[in-house]
């Protein structure tokens, strides 16, 4: 078990650049179910989820081999059709498996899935989507068991836009036979890189409207190469990074467009940012302002960013609201913060941060993959030491983030430990 030690106050400076999407990776390779035969897969980050899915994939027979930052990915051998508990309960993007086995190979056998330790988040939009294809559902002992000797092309309209369930359910209907509606689509970037890489396999997918996709099924798709896009939640993580403390940073390979929530708050924040192509600058205030956030849907500000905006709120000149319309009980990283100084009331799902001077070090427990960023990012203005233990939930998101961090300037180290 690791554990990172901090050193705060340092000004973060510099350049760092910006892995490959864990979000999006996490979609694409299940995909290659899809079709028998090689794939390559580029700017893949090297991170713990990724790992899983890869063992979870050579579970039902698919060879990965992994050089850097590239993934050669062969399913010609698949000869099973079982996710089990053991991988699943790790990760909840294990998910994404159902659709593509129960559309190609016509039975899927997916334990429930697993992941953070916080918050229930429902899977009856997935079950639900492939019942509407024609498949018949079985909810056995822990287990989704589903059959279809062929799924069939419908209507499908979500109650709520779920990126988990529009990727499952887009998986499932490019093999279906007919035309399939999804509508109130999730129109994330991670769902349109997904979109992309299958019609580069052959699927015929129409873009109807934002939010409104059109899947004519195909009989078969073939093997296609991608590259990664950028992960959009590291990129805005390190951005608060740099504005927590005080630095002037730029961050490369990065898609600013996916980004624009995030970087207007920044800029209500007091930050000042240039953006080009592929890269943000960042130029930190003398202090941070006060703003509110209410997460929401894509493209409105992320629910993965809430935990890094109450750490970057913790040190504002005054008060703010953060509001969580998505998950409402994700703010186990509170408590913690507020060991190290931050004043934080906790409502449901409304936090209200009462900005402080300082925060001072101390030792904080990871309970999962954001809160543990939000941590790192308050232990680097904390005075003194802080200790930031569980870090294996970061390693499930951010690739080498301490190594990145100490190029900025950070001190920053990651050492063994039997705490846990």
């Amino acid at each position: 078990m690791d554990k990172f030690i901090i050193k705060g106050g340092n000004k973060l400076s510099g350049e760092v650049d910006i892995s490959g999407a864990k979000n999006a990776a996490l979609a694409l390779m299940p995909a290659a179910l899809l079709a028998s035969g090689e794939y390559a897969f580029t700017n893949m980050p090297d991170l713990r989820d990724i790992k899983t899915m890869a063992s979870l994939l050579s579970g039902l027979g698919v060879v990965t081999k992994r050089r850097g930052h590239r993934m050669a990915i062969d399913t010609a051998g698949v000869n099973k059709y079982e996710a089990p508990y053991e991988l699943v309960k790790k990760m909840r993007a294990s998910i994404y498996v159902l659709g593509p086995l129960l559309s190609r190979y016509g039975y899927a056998k997916v334990s429930m899935p697993g992941g953070c330790a916080w918050g229930p988040r429902p899977i009856n939009l997935h079950i639900e989507g492939m019942k509407k294809l024609g498949a018949k559902i079985e909810l056995d002992r822990g287990y989704i068991i589903a059959e279809a000797k062929r799924l069939h092309g419908t209507k499908i309209s979500f109650d709520v836009s779920s990126v988990g369930a529009t990727g499952n359910v887009l998986m499932a209907a490019v093999l279906a036979k007919g035309t399939t509606v999804i509508e109130n689509a999730a129109i994330e970037p991670e769902i349109t890189a997904l979109v992309d890489f299958l019609i580069k396999m052959g699927a015929k997918i129409n873009r109807v409207d934002s939010r409104k996709l059109e899947i004519e099924g195909v009989d078969e798709l073939n093997p296609a190469d991608v590259e990664m896009i950028p992960d959009r939640i590291e990129a805005g993580t390190f951005l608060i990074a740099g504005a927590l403390t005080g630095g002037e940073i730029k961050i490369n390979k990065c898609n600013p467009d996916d980004l624009i929530s995030v970087v207007e708050k920044l800029k209500d924040a007091g930050c000042l940012i240039n953006t080009g192509d592929s890269f943000i600058e960042l130029k930190s205030p003398k202090r941070i302002r006060n703003v509110d956030v209410t997460t929401e849907i894509y493209p409105g500000f992320p629910t993965d960013m809430q935990a890094q905006w109450i750490a970057l709120m913790a040190l504002a000149d005054g008060s703010a609201v953060i509001t969580d319309t998505i998950y409402y009980d994700r703010f186990k990283h509170v408590p913690e913060l507020m060991r190290l100084g931050a004043n934080i009331d906790l409502h449901e799902n409304v936090a209200v941060v009462r900005g402080v001077k300082k925060l001072t070090g101390a030792k904080v427990m990871s309970t999962d993959l954001r809160a543990s960023a939000s941590l790192i990012l308050a232990g680097l203005v904390a005075e003194g030491t802080t200790e930031v233990l569980r870090v294996y939930h970061i390693d499930r998101g951010y690739e080498a983030i301490e190594k990145k961090l100490r190029a900025l300037g950070a001190d920053i180290r990651r050492v063994s430990s039997k705490e846990y």
